[in-house]
C-alpha cells in the first residue's frame, strides 16, 4: 500500500462529467456514481468515519482509524488520467469509493504509456451486499480503458473474501498469485463474452428487483388523497381499498386538519414523516409544483419507489415542463428511489399475496397470466376493458405515462422470469433504448411471447414527454428488426388483445396447417381465404351444415385434433336452425361445453383451437369462463413447439431447462396440466417433465396458459391473424433453439482495412496526443471503396471513366469486349428506364455509336459522367446495403435492385453481426424472392454466393464501426457466381455504443 508521499502530484484535467451515471443496485435501489473532486473532502471524512474497523483494516492492511489531512488531500485530488477516484452516492453521502493509480511493471507510479493500474475499493458496511462494488468495478474499468489502461492489479487480504469474489466474479480474464501474505490479482480489462454476460445478468437481476419493489409493496401511502370524495388521489385510495390490498395503506395530505384521524377508514397524516412507520411505495397525486416537496418528504423517510400521477411535465411540450421532469428524476434518484411516470395512470398487481390496484382503472381486473405495459392511460383503459370483455385476466399492469425513469425495458427484465406471467403485451409510443429493447425482447421471447403494438409510427417524432434517441430508419425496418428478435409485431390495439387471448390460453402451433370446420360454408370460406392471405396452409373446410348439433361439432373437432395432417383448428359457428325452422342462438354454453370436452379428450400433441362466431349468444363468455376459476397450484411449463427432433430451448441465461417434446400443453381446454374443464378427478395426469438444470440463474421455463380459455372472435380475419402470429412465433422459437453462427473468413485483412480507414478519415493528433478522426466523415472514391471491400473478399468490377469517345474506346480495350457503357450522374444512376445504359457492345464501332446516342439523348458527357465496364454473366439485379443508425445500430439490408426496393420498399433487414441463418432469411424473406429461385422456369441463381456476400459485408461493418454506410448496387447474381458492379462506402466516427458500456440508467 503506497502512501501519498510516494506519489507525485500531477496537473488536473477537466472534470469528466460523462463519467457520471445512475445505476440500479442488486436490491433494486439506485445510487449515483461520479468522479471524486477536491470539494468532497468533508464527505470523504464522514464516509470513512462510518466504515467499520474491520473494513478499514481490509483496505489498508493495518489499523487505520482515521484519515490524515494528507490522505484526504490525496484521495480527493485527481488528474482524471493517471489517478482517478469514483464514489457511489445516495443523496449527498458517499456509500462507497474506488480509485486507481497508474503503475509501471515494478508497481511504481508511472504516467502513460504505462497500461496497468492498481485499484482499491472501500464500501460502507451498511451497504455491503447491495452490489455496489460490482457496479463500481464496471465503471472504473470503463474509465481505465478510456485512459488506455489495459490491466488492473489488486492486492487483497485472504480474509477479505467478499472483495476477492467481486474480482473473480466479474468475468474478466485474470491471474491470481499469493505474495507476502496477500492475494495478488491481475485483471485484463478487455471485455469478454463472460464479462458481458455477467454484466447483463446483474443488470437483469437489479432492474427486475427494482420493478418487484414497486409491484409488491408491504405498505402504500397515497400522497394527495383529498379530504372529500373524488379527485385523483382519493380515487386511487378507494381503488386500493376495494381491490383488497394486503399491505398497510396510508392517506397523506398536508392540508388535512391535525385532528383528522382517517380517510376512507385508513390512517391519515399530513406528511409521510408523520406516519412513523416504513413506507415502501408512494402514489403521488398532487399538483406538479408541489411534487418536489412530496418527493423530498418520501425520500427523507425511506420510501423505496414512487408512482407519479401528476401531470404538467414534458408532455406539455413546454421547456418548463421538460425541466420539471428532468429535476423530478434527479431528485428521486438522489434518494435511491425509482419512478413510474410522471403523468402515469398507475400500476396493478393481481397476485393474491398483494392485490395492488394503485391506479385510476375503474374496476380491478381479474387475475390472469398476461403482463400489460402501456405508455398511455387511455390505451391502458381500452386494453383492460378489452381483456375483461373476453374473460382474460392479467398478472400485472403498468401505465408509465412519460416513462421518465422506469420503462418497458425494466418490465421486460421483470417479466422475463416472473412465474406469474406467461404473455407480455406492450403498447409503446416510443422506444428509449432500441438496442437494449431488442436484446431484452429476444431473450424474453425465447421463454414467453412478447406482443408489441407501436403507436406514433408515422409522425416522425416521439410523443411529447418521451426522451428518445433520433432514428433515421423507416418504421418498416424497425418492425423487421423486432420480428428478428422474436417480437410479435401487430398494428392495432385490437390485434394486441386478439393475439394475447390466443397466446395466453392455447398451446403454440407446430406448423402452418389449419383445419377449418363449422356449420356455415360461407364463414368457412372466409376463414380459408384469411389463412391464405396470412401465409398459412388451410385444409379444405369441413361444412357440418346448418343443422349440425353441438355433438356434431364435438365429433368433428375431436377428429381434427387427432389428425396428424393439421397443426391448428378454426371452428366457425353461426346460430343453427331447429326442427321447427326457428333460429336458435342461445345455446352457446352448450356448444362451448362440447368444444371444451373435445379438446380435453384429444391425444397429444395439443393443438390450438380458435372459434369464429356470428351472433352466438353466450358462446364467447362460456369459452372464456374458466379463465377466472383456475385453482391454486404450481404451474406446468408450456410445451415448446414440436420440432423434428427434441432440442434444448434457447439459453439467454445459464443452465436452461429442457422442454418436454411430448407432454401435452395446457391449452384453454386441454387436460394436461393443473386443471381441465371438468372435475379434477376426470383429468388425466400429465407426463412428468424434466427437472430444470441446477444453477444460480436458470432460464425460466415456457409457461402454461390458463385452462379453459378457447379464444372466440367475431370475424374470421381476426382469428386467423392471431393464429398466424402464433404460427410465426412458434417457428421463430424452433429456430432460436438452434441459432445460426457468424462464420469466420480467414482471408480477411482486418488490420489493413483499419489502417486504410484511419488514413481516409484524416486522423490527426489532439491536444493530448491522441489520434482523432474527422467528425464530418468521408465518402470513398470508387478505387478506395474497391480496395477496402477487397480486403474483405468483396470484389467490385473495375469501372473506368469515359469523358470522351476516345477514352471510352481505350477503356474498353483495357477491359476487353464486350463492354457496357453507362452514365453515373446522380439523377440517372440505377435508372435503366431512362436509357442511360448500353449493354453488350461488341466492338469499337458499337461503342462509339452508343456514346453518341447517350450524349445526344441525355446531355453532355460532363453532365452524364459516363463509364465503361466489362460485361458479366446475366442474372438477377440485387442491392446490398448496410447503415449504422444511432438508435438501433448497424443494419444489413437486401432487396432486388430497381422498382422492387425503391418504389415498393421490398427490402429485408437484419442486425449486424448477421449469422448464416440471418443471411439465408434475408434472401428468402423479400416478396420478390421467387425471382431468385427459378420463377416461371427461369434458372435459379447462386444464392449461396449471395449469402456469403451478405456475411462479408456484415463482418466488415461489425469489425469497423467507422464504416457507417455501404451500398452495393447492382449486384448481379447469376446461376453461377455474382458480380458487384457498383459500390459506395461512407466512413465517419461511429456513434457511441451505449449497450457495451457499464450498467447505467438513462441520464437526464
Amino acid at each position: 500500500m503506497q502512501s501519498a508521499s510516494e506519489r507525485p502530484e500531477q496537473p488536473e484535467h477537466d472534470y469528466p462529467d460523462h463519467w457520471e451515471a445512475d445505476v440500479v443496485l442488486r436490491d433494486g435501489g439506485t445510487a449515483r456514481i461520479r468522479p471524486i473532486t477536491a470539494d468532497d473532502a468533508d464527505r470523504l471524512v464522514s464516509f470513512y468515519e462510518q466504515v467499520s474497523d474491520e473494513s478499514k483494516y481490509y483496505r489498508f492492511f493495518a489499523p487505520y482509524p482515521r484519515l490524515s489531512a494528507k490522505d484526504v488531500h490525496r484521495f480527493t485530488h485527481h488528474d482524471f488520467v493517471d489517478r482517478v477516484g469514483l464514489a457511489a452516492t445516495v443523496g449527498d453521502d458517499f456509500i462507497a469509493t474506488v480509485r486507481y493509480d497508474r503503475i509501471d511493471d515494478r508497481g511504481m507510479p508511472a504516467p502513460a504509456p504505462a497500461d496497468e493500474a492498481e485499484v482499491a475499493f472501500l464500501v460502507q458496511d451498511a451497504h455491503q451486499g447491495r452490489g455496489v462494488a460490482s457496479a463500481l468495478l464496471e465503471h472504473i474499468a470503463a474509465v481505465a480503458r478510456e485512459r488506455d489502461i489495459r490491466r488492473f492489479a489488486a492486492e487483497v487480504l485472504p480474509a477479505n473474501t467478499k472483495m476477492i469474489k467481486v474480482f473473480t466474479d466479474a468475468g474478466y480474464t485474470q491471474k491470481r498469485s499469493f505474495e507476502d501474505g496477500s492475494v495478488r490479482l491481475h485483471l485484463d480489462l478487455e471485455p469478454t463474452d463472460r464479462s458481458l454476460a455477467v454484466q447483463r445478468a446483474r443488470e437483469q437481476r437489479a432492474e427486475a428487483r427494482s420493478v418487484q419493489r414497486l409491484l409488491t409493496p408491504g405498505s402504500v401511502a397515497v400522497v394527495g388523497a383529498g379530504r372529500t370524495p373524488g379527485g385523483v388521489g382519493r380515487t386511487v385510495l378507494r381503488n386500493l381499498l376495494e381491490g383488497g390490498f394486503t399491505g398497510r395503506t396510508y392517506a397523506v395530505n398536508r392540508a388535512l386538519p391535525e385532528e383528522t384521524g382517517t380517510l376512507d377508514g385508513v390512517p391519515a397524516f399530513r406528511s409521510v414523516g408523520d406516519i412513523g412507520e416504513p413506507v415502501d411505495l408512494a402514489i403521488v397525486a398532487v399538483p406538479a409544483e408541489r411534487v418536489p416537496e412530496a418527493v423530498a418528504d418520501c425520500g427523507e423517510h425511506g420510501v423505496r419507489g414512487l408512482v407519479v400521477l401528476s401531470a404538467g411535465y414534458a408532455e406539455t411540450g413546454a421547456g418548463e415542463g421538460r425541466d420539471r421532469q428532468r429535476e423530478l428524476v434527479r431528485q428521486a434518484r438522489s434518494y435511491g428511489m425509482r419512478i413510474i411516470g410522471p403523468n402515469a395512470f398507475g400500476i396493478i398487481n393481481t397476485s393474491a399475496d398483494v392485490r395492488l390496484n394503485a391506479s385510476l382503472a375503474p374496476q380491478s381486473p381479474a387475475t390472469g397470466r398476461i403482463g400489460l405495459f402501456t405508455q398511455s392511460g387511455a390505451i391502458g383503459i381500452a386494453l383492460l376493458a378489452g381483456l375483461h370483455r373476453h374473460g382474460a385476466g392479467i398478472s400485472s399492469f403498468i401505465s408509465a405515462g412519460n416513462r421518465a425513469d422506469v420503462s418497458g425495458n425494466d418490465f421486460l427484465q421483470y417479466w422475463y422470469d416472473d412465474p406469474e406471467t406467461d404473455v407480455v403485451l406492450l403498447y409503446l409510443e416510443s422506444i428509449g433504448n432500441p438496442r437494449k429493447f431488442t436484446r431484452l425482447a429476444r431473450r424474453t421471447a425465447a421463454v414467453k411471447p412478447v406482443v408489441v403494438v407501436k403507436g406514433a409510427r408515422h409522425s416522425g417524432s416521439a410523443p411529447p414527454g418521451h426522451r428518445v434517441p433520433v432514428t433515421r430508419i423507416p418504421h418498416a425496418t424497425v418492425s423487421a428488426l423486432l420480428r428478428q428478435a422474436g417480437v410479435i409485431r401487430v398494428d392495432t390495439v385490437t390485434e394486441l388483445v386478439d393475439a394475447g387471448l390466443l397466446l395466453a390460453g392455447q398451446p403454440l402451433p407446430t406448423g402452418p396447417r389449419v383445419a377449418i370446420l363449422g356449420n356455415s360454408e360461407s364463414l368457412g370460406l372466409l376463414a380459408y381465404d384469411a389463412c391464405l392471405t396470412e401465409g398459412l396452409r388451410p385444409l379444405r373446410p369441413l361444412d357440418l351444415t346448418t343443422g349440425a348439433t353441438p355433438a356434431d361439432f364435438r365429433a368433428a373437432l375431436a377428429a381434427a385434433l387427432a389428425d396428424d395432417a393439421c397443426d391448428a383448428v378454426v371452428v366457425t359457428a353461426i346460430p343453427w336452425v331447429g326442427e321447427n325452422g326457428a333460429v336458435e342462438s342461445g345455446d352457446g354454453e352448450v356448444l362451448a361445453a362440447q368444444l371444451r370436452e373435445a379438446v380435453a379428450s384429444a391425444p397429444p400433441p395439443a393443438k390450438p383451437v380458435v372459434v369464429v362466431h356470428v351472433e352466438m349468444g353466450g358462446l364467447a363468455e362460456a369459452l372464456s369462463a374458466a379463465t377466472s376459476t383456475r385453482p391454486p397450484g404450481r404451474r406446468t411449463p408450456r410445451d415448446t413447439p414440436a420440432a423434428p427432433a427434441p432440442a434444448p430451448a434457447p439459453a439467454p441465461a445459464p443452465n436452461p431447462p429442457t422442454p418436454t417434446p411430448q407432454a401435452t400443453p395446457t391449452g384453454a381446454v386441454t387436460p394436461s396440466t393443473t386443471s381441465g374443464t371438468g372435475p379434477a378427478s376426470s383429468t388425466p395426469t400429465p407426463a412428468p417433465g424434466p427437472t430444470p438444470a441446477a444453477g444460480p440463474t436458470p432460464t425460466p421455463a415456457p409457461a402454461a396458459p390458463r385452462p379453459g380459455a378457447i379464444p372466440a372472435y367475431p370475424a374470421a380475419e381476426r382469428a386467423v391473424r392471431a393464429l398466424a402470429e402464433a404460427v410465426r412465433y412458434g417457428q421463430w422459437r424452433r429456430q432460436a433453439a438452434e441459432p445460426g453462427r457468424v462464420p469466420e473468413f480467414e482471408e480477411i485483412d482486418e488490420g489493413g482495412a483499419a489502417a486504410q480507414i484511419e488514413r481516409a478519415l484524416g486522423a490527426h493528433a489532439n491536444a493530448e496526443g491522441k489520434a482523432v478522426a474527422d467528425a464530418r466523415g468521408v465518402t470513398l472514391d470508387a478505387e478506395a471503396a474497391r480496395e477496402l471491400l477487397g480486403r474483405y473478399g468483396i470484389e467490385v468490377l473495375p469501372t473506368l471513366p469515359a469523358p470522351t469517345p476516345d477514352a471510352a474506346v481505350q477503356a474498353a480495350a483495357r477491359l476487353g469486349y464486350p463492354v457496357a457503357l453507362k452514365t453515373t450522374a446522380p439523377h440517372l444512376r440505377h435508372r435503366p428506364d431512362l436509357g442511360g445504359v448500353r449493354l453488350d457492345l461488341a466492338g469499337e464501332e458499337q461503342l462509339r455509336t452508343a456514346y453518341a446516342e447517350l450524349t445526344e439523348a441525355l446531355g453532355k458527357p460532363v453532365e452524364l459522367q459516363p463509364v465503361v465496364q466489362a460485361m458479366v454473366p446475366r442474372g438477377v439485379d440485387t442491392v446490398v446495403r448496410s447503415a449504422i443508425d444511432p438508435a438501433v445500430g448497424a443494419v444489413l439490408s437486401f432487396g432486388l435492385a430497381g422498382a422492387a426496393s425503391e418504389l415498393l420498399g421490398d427490402m429485408s433487414h437484419r442486425l449486424v453481426p448477421a449469422t448464416d441463418r440471418d443471411a439465408s432469411e434475408l434472401v428468402r424473406s423479400i416478396r420478390t424472392a421467387p425471382l431468385l429461385f427459378g420463377w416461371r422456369g427461369s434458372a435459379p441463381v447462386d444464392t449461396p454466393a449471395l449469402e456469403e456476400l451478405l456475411l462479408r459485408v456484415s463482418r466488415l461493418v461489425d469489425d469497423h464501426p467507422e464504416v457507417v454506410a455501404i451500398a452495393l448496387e447492382p449486384v448481379v447474381v447469376a446461376p453461377h457466381g455474382l458480380s458487384v458492379l457498383g459500390a459506395t462506402v461512407r466512413l465517419a466516427p461511429p456513434p457511441p455504443r451505449t449497450d457495451l458500456g457499464p450498467r447505467s440508467l438513462p441520464s437526464y
